[in-house]
């Protein structure tokens, strides 16, 4: 699961399809759990808008998220990750793939569950390394020892992780089997 470009349309028929949303589906989770991949198949499943926050940061920031960190350091990118939370959050019927340290902030889960339901992927240390070998935009993963780094940062964030109100490890999982678990638990919830 990487940072697709595109995702095909996905056969119709599926459990939700067609429901109108009145929240938000929001995905967290550390990088390389799948959050940008599956929120994109999701929300062309629930006929639903797609919004990803780093996006939206890059965006208002006129910078990648890697030069927001360099050179304004990580506390300003989480004031204004928490400014763009806010704003969405108010809003209903999105699809969020939210970044991995969003959850560091407990005004950011609240505003993510006031007016929606937070869905935490995870992955083991392994298959994230995996997933993410090629990046080179994820400041976080700049450490000689980046499964090391990992495990810590997992470590770290399994307290906020825990706050959502669903959690699903897509370790041995295809995008499919996921977005399916996804769909079926989020059924009468939405």
């Amino acid at each position: 699961m990487g940072n697709d470009p595109l995702v095909p349309c996905l056969p119709a028929g599926r459990k939700v399809q067609g429901k109108r949303m009145k929240k938000n589906i929001a995905l967290v989770g550390f990088m390389g759990t799948g959050k940008t991949t599956i929120a994109r198949r999701l929300a062309v499943e629930l006929k639903a808008d797609y919004i990803d926050l780093d996006d939206l940061i890059e965006d208002k920031e006129g910078m990648k998220i890697v030069e927001i960190f360099k050179l304004k350091g990580e506390a300003y990118f989480r004031k204004v990750e928490k400014e763009i939370v806010s704003n969405i959050s108010s809003q209903a019927g999105k699809v969020i793939a939210c970044g991995g340290g969003v959850v560091l902030d407990e005004e950011n889960v609240k505003n993510l569950k006031n007016n929606g339901l937070l869905i935490c992927l995870r992955a083991k240390a392994d298959v994230i390394l995996e997933r993410t070998k090629n990046y080179r935009h994820r400041p976080l993963l700049n450490a000689a020892d980046k499964k090391a780094k990992v495990e810590e940062l997992l470590h770290r964030r399994e307290p906020f992780y825990a706050r959502a109100d669903f959690s699903l490890d897509t370790s041995c999982l295809s995008e499919e089997e996921v977005v399916d678990k996804i769909l079926a638990w989020i059924k009468d919830r939405i």
